[in-house]
């Protein structure tokens, strides 16, 4: 005769299989739902961001700014000001495209550099970059304002399935930004008055240095890495 702790035991799974089979899917947010959930997730954030401040934390920039250097980055959620500066308020005149393009965003760039006068003049660029993988496979489902910022974008093959592909199609195009902008800022470059520094955001650690970390791969039109360590900051001394 079976125990009946043997007994109770069976039925209890029995009874719990039942309520697995039969509990019901789970029921699908609706869009008002969803959007009150992000504006929630908004403003708590910036309340937590207010509570966490100390009482003079605006002092230094409240009447004005003062940055210390112009930030061309993809508008890619993936990529965000926190990983390059972990306080950048007040730090950084932050410029966000698809594509960390200069000639989609002439005129912010040129307001950091020639009145705002930051000394340096970043273009960071990221792994995985949808802006360009879609320059290099050129969807059709795009819309022309999409691809009027696509125009810009330098790419070195068309197979966006292949990292090594995208990789060299995402340093193609920082380094065609930075020759852009040094056709532009040419007088600022040469009388030293303004740094170019080309640079890849990698979350996918396509460069074996670390998920997260930045990589510099351009600085003033010079892309040799020996070269570049041999410059200011990079010369370790």
């Amino acid at each position: 005769m079976p125990k009946l702790s043997n007994i109770i035991f069976i039925a209890f799974l029995f009874s719990t299989s039942n309520l697995i089979a039969y509990s019901p899917a789970p029921v699908e947010k609706s869009e008002k739902d969803q959007v009150r959930e992000i504006v929630r997730h908004v403003i708590e954030s910036n309340n937590e961001f207010v509570k966490n401040l100390p009482p003079d934390y605006f002092v230094h920039f409240v009447h004005g700014q003062k940055p210390m250097a112009t930030m061309v980055t993809c508008a890619d959620s993936r990529l965000h000001t926190h990983a390059l500066d972990i306080h950048p308020d007040g730090d950084l005149f932050l410029v966000r495209n698809i594509g960390n393009q200069v000639s989609t965003a002439e005129g912010s760039i040129e307001y950091g550099i020639r009145h705002l006068h930051t000394p340096v003049l970043f273009i960071i660029g990221h792994s995985s970059c949808g802006a360009v993988e879609a320059a290099m496979s050129k969807p059709t489902h795009l819309e022309p304002s999409i691809w009027r910022e696509l125009d810009t974008i330098k790419v070195v093959g068309n197979k966006s399935d292949d990292h090594a592909q995208v990789k060299a199609s995402v340093e193609s195009n920082v380094n065609h930004q930075v020759s852009t902008a040094l056709k532009k800022y040419t007088v600022e470059v040469k009388e030293g008055r303004l740094t170019i520094i080309g640079g890849v955001y990698d979350f996918r650690n396509d460069y074996s240095q670390g998920s997260g970390r930045l990589v510099i791969i351009n600085v003033n039109g010079e892309t040799n890495l020996a070269e570049i360590q041999k410059m200011p900051p990079f010369d370790q001394k």
